[in-house]
């Protein structure tokens, strides 16, 4: 018997939630049982209430306002615990056509993969800056790059899960959990695949992107922060590698000038040197200790899912 909860992080979504669940479906081919859930991020209006309306099974109550991505870790905590076999994960705004969520869960109840998510046409979608536009394409090549996987559209949030990867994903990015989701299962070993989706009509401006430079900056720090988590070494071995050439080249400046007979010591440029070589030295450590901690957390997580795997059964 395969149970399907279609999970939707909300904060002060009253307009646009009730449009969102309406287009929500309550059978599908392959699924026995469907479910909603709706985490309550903090809202301070009718949303809760909303979401009672429409018959939703599962409503969690975060106290106050804790971000995208601790809405979307309890919203996959709590499909869990109510025994879900696939997780369907869509916003609350009706962004991502429901229509589609066949197409999603497909791959999944084939056998094909543990985690689909759904590309959008984004060269399409008018409303989308050609800023915006840029970064989602950028935020998808370092993902792509960082996970080894070859998902076209990485910060989309309309994206299936089977039970198993759920149980196997955790997010320390506060801002949004969409890339961070990927590279763990390309780290992971997990099967991942995308599925092209459709979008809706805009009902209300994004809420992760308040402005193009708070966007640009928050975006940039996400992915050179990704780099660091999952990628240690190679991040601190290129960055090391910046002051240490720079050292070797000044060094050997300074060796051309000394055994031409110079009459200048040109001091100050060993010393910098000395400096910059000892800077990438030190990087180069700082990463060998950054892949020795990446390698206990793995040990961690193996621990922690074998622990959810007895929370979780059913």
């Amino acid at each position: 018997m395969t149970k399907l909860i279609i999970q939707i992080p909300c904060y002060n979504e009253e307009n646009t939630l009730g449009v969102t669940l309406a287009a929500l479906p309550r059978q599908l081919p392959g699924v026995d049982h469907i479910e909603w859930l709706v985490v309550d991020d903090g809202s301070q209006d009718r949303t809760v209430e909303v979401a009672k309306e429409c018959g939703v099974e599962h409503i969690i109550r975060l106290s106050c306002n804790q971000g995208l991505a601790k809405a979307f870790m309890a919203g996959l905590e709590a499909s869990l615990k109510a025994g879900a076999d696939i997780i369907v994960n869509t916003d609350a705004d009706n962004q991502y056509c429901a229509e589609d969520i066949p197409q999603l869960i497909r791959p999944i109840l084939l056998g094909q993969a543990e985690i689909v998510v759904g590309a959008r046409p984004i060269t399409e979608i008018k409303h989308f800056s050609p800023a915006k536009k840029f970064l989602q394409k950028l935020g998808s090549w370092v993902v792509r790059l960082a996970s080894n996987t070859n998902i076209p559209d990485a910060p989309s949030g309309f994206r299936a899960f089977s039970r198993e990867a759920a149980m196997q994903l955790n997010v320390f990015n506060e801002y949004t959990y969409t890339l961070e989701t990927i590279i763990q299962a390309g780290q992971k070993g997990m099967a991942i695949t995308s599925v092209p989706v459709r979008t809706n009509g805009v009902l209300r401006s994004s809420r992760l992107v308040k402005s193009i430079p708070s966007y640009v900056l928050r975006s940039l720090f996400t992915i050179l922060r990704i780099f660091m988590v999952y990628k240690p070494l190679r991040f601190f071995l290129f960055l090391g590698s910046v002051p240490f050439s720079m050292g070797v080249t000044l060094g050997i400046r300074w060796l051309i000038y000394f055994f031409a007979g110079t009459e200048r010591t040109r001091i100050p440029s060993l010393i910098l040197a000395s400096i910059l070589i000892l800077m990438g030295f030190q990087l180069w450590i700082l990463g060998l200790v950054a892949d020795l901690l990446a390698a206990n957390r793995k040990l961690m997580e193996e621990i922690q899912l074998r622990l959810r795997r007895k929370d979780f059964r059913g």
